[in-house]
């Protein structure tokens, strides 16, 4: 029997901070939690695509609504006041967990599609011609790749693409070629959602700089997992979404360096952004409020400072040790099958996830067999749609771990599994 020893953070009391954990699965999903007895518990592997949310910011967000909720920046009155520094001090609160300078640098959207898009469309469109390029890579989310993609059509400009080698690493030969005097952008995912790769950004980072190029770093698998420092990576831009790490949906951070914001125009327009309107023209409120048009994420905000301080009291470095600890034992589990292919980097060198293939089992069969047992994973191309046909698959399975998860809820995934391999062999 496993001792609570075995791993790097008090998972036992982690574990009563999410009620969702304790439901069983397996019933009618219009009447969630009146199934019939004989359901399963549930185990969740799939966290790369949505964290769950411990009762502190639950409570933080039932607080806001209880007890302040109001419009920020708008309103003299107690309750504006209140939401107000409460919405305000969660930038600060996010500066701090990520090693930024200030508020300033700090701008609340949706998620981190939505940040890639508002330096894209706000920095892009005005910075980017025939003749520049924009540097990628095989492994980018299509919040990165599609984005770039689309605006370089619109732009004349050119997109290049740093090859991943065979066991899922970034080609920094390659890299070093493509990124030229011609480059303007050099936009990298720090963790593959897919193939778990760690890219080395700092290194890519020096790279771009040489040249004078700008770097955007999308840590929406990064910064949930491990401590991040985005001025010792020196990434000009980097953006994360709340909802994969204990967070609530409907929040993500785009992070750029102060001067380069402050150059930068709106990406929206409407209220709360200006400082003055006439009927001829408007000027700008000050970072980071004039990249947030009309009412922002406030109770989002607030909740995500709670996130942020519970992870902090966890402790990112333990968190990262979890992840490494649960992702190198699956790793190894799912190793012991000879007709299962892992895609990416070893176990002990790859974030919290793997991605994997049974032969002669669609990703989406094998998902359905797993969720029988309650096992809930990913399924599909996990929107990396041109590195999975350079991989040779239609679709991939993707078990992702994280804080809450256990050595026996990865035997539970390896051991269902095993029951698919035996039913289609």
């Amino acid at each position: 029997m496993e001792t609570q020893e075995s791993y790097p953070l008090d998972v036992e009391a982690i574990r009563e901070q999410f009620p969702i954990l304790g439901r069983k699965v397996g019933g009618d999903p219009e009447t969630p939690g009146e199934g019939p007895d004989d359901t399963v518990p549930l185990v969740y592997l799939d966290n790369a695509a949505t964290s769950h949310t411990p009762e502190s910011v639950v409570e933080a967000i039932c607080d806001y609504y209880r007890g302040y909720n109001s419009n920020v920046h708008r309103g003299i009155h107690h309750l504006s006041q209140e939401a107000s520094v409460a919405y305000e001090q969660a930038h600060d609160r996010v500066a701090e967990f990520i090693g930024a300078d200030g508020r300033e640098e700090i701008v609340f959207t949706k998620n981190t599609t939505e940040s890639m898009n508002l330096v894209a469309y706000a920095w892009g469109l005005s910075e980017l011609g025939p003749g520049d390029s924009v540097v990628l890579t095989e492994m980018e989310h299509h919040a990165s790749l599609v984005t770039w993609q689309q605006i370089a059509k619109k732009t004349g400009a050119e997109v290049r693409y740093i090859r991943v080698d065979e066991d899922g690493y970034l080609d920094m030969d390659h890299a070093r070629d493509l990124i030229d005097d011609s480059t303007e952008m050099v936009s990298v995912v720090h963790i593959s959602n897919t193939l778990g790769t760690v890219n080395p950004v700092s290194e890519l980072a020096d790279v771009a700089h040489e040249v004078g190029a700008y770097v955007f770093v999308d840590g929406a698998q990064s910064v949930p997992t491990r401590p991040v420092d985005v001025e010792e990576i020196d990434a000009d831009f980097f953006a994360f979404s709340g909802h994969k790490m204990c967070g609530p949906t409907g929040i993500g951070v785009l992070y750029g360096k102060e001067h380069l914001l402050d150059e930068m125009q709106p990406y929206l327009y409407g209220g709360s952004m200006i400082r003055s309107v006439t009927y001829d023209d408007s000027t700008w409120e000050d970072l980071p409020w004039k990249f947030e048009a009309g009412t922002p994420p406030i109770a989002q905000g607030v909740a995500l400072h709670a996130a942020v301080d519970y992870l902090d009291d966890l402790g990112m470095d333990k968190v990262q040790a979890h992840e490494d600890h649960l992702v190198e034992y699956a790793y190894d589990r799912l190793t012991e099958f000879d007709d299962v292919t892992i895609y990416g980097p070893p176990g002990d060198d790859r974030g919290g996830l793997v991605s994997f293939n049974l032969d002669s089992v669609h990703a989406h069969d094998l998902s359905s067999i797993l969720n029988d047992h309650g096992v809930a994973i990913r399924a599909g191309d996990h929107c990396t749609q041109p590195l999975h046909d350079k991989l040779g698959a239609a679709a991939s399975a993707r078990a992702s771990f994280y804080i809450y998860n256990t050595r026996e809820e990865v035997d539970a995934l390896v051991d269902a599994v095993d029951e698919a391999r035996q039913l289609f062999a």
